[in-house]
């Protein structure tokens, strides 16, 4: 369980095909806080610490995540938002977060204004996803609220400290990103179509 509130940001260091698996190498600031078995969401996609090594550590995605996620476009040197599972008993600052992407989208547009930034994403509207005004988001792992909410599309607002401390600032028109929609409001589509 996650916050969708990014620590820190990764580096791609090493990417390595075994089978259908990819093995993926990252260098951390925090690095030397992870262990072996912790789970670490990795643009908001969970993936468990299989070794470490100096200043990186790996993990492994399988096809199924690869498949789902923007993971398989990786390559070395890219950034990746990073943040460890939450502790019990720690403030949610951001929202529910499960680290379990249900699809990609795409960067439809980025416009600055005056000290922020928005950013516009579309999707496949046909495996039912819903975004709702004001409701939550996690684009890359990034817990946000949205804005302009459409059939498949939606916007989020960013403010320089995000913009910053994230790779939203790699962000073009064309970037694929991970979403993952607000668990509360999948329960609830969930139930309305049992109906």
């Amino acid at each position: 369980m996650f916050t969708g509130i990014i620590e820190t940001l990764g580096t791609i260091k090493d990417l390595r095909k075994e089978d259908e698996n990819l093995h993926i190498t990252v260098g951390s600031a925090i690095t030397n806080e992870l262990k072996i078995d912790q789970s670490v969401a990795h643009n908001g996609v969970c993936l468990t610490v299989i070794g470490i090594e100096n200043d990186t550590y790996t993990v492994t995605a399988i096809k199924e995540t690869i498949d789902k996620t923007n993971v398989g476009d990786w390559k070395v040197n890219d950034l990746v938002n990073l943040e460890r599972a939450m502790k019990l008993g720690d403030r949610l600052d951001g929202h529910i977060v499960q680290g379990h992407v249900d699809q990609t989208g795409i960067c439809k547009s980025v416009t600055e204004t005056e000290g922020s930034w928005r950013f516009t994403f579309e999707y496949d509207a046909a495996q039912n996803n819903i975004t709702i005004e004001k409701g939550s988001i996690t684009v890359n792992g990034v817990s946000l609220t949205v804005v302009d909410s459409k059939v498949n599309e939606f916007s989020v607002a960013i403010i320089p400290y995000t913009y910053e401390h994230t790779n939203f600032k790699t962000f073009r028109v064309g970037t694929k990103i991970n979403l993952e929609f607000d668990v509360i409001g999948k329960y609830v589509a969930r139930l309305h179509s049992l109906k």
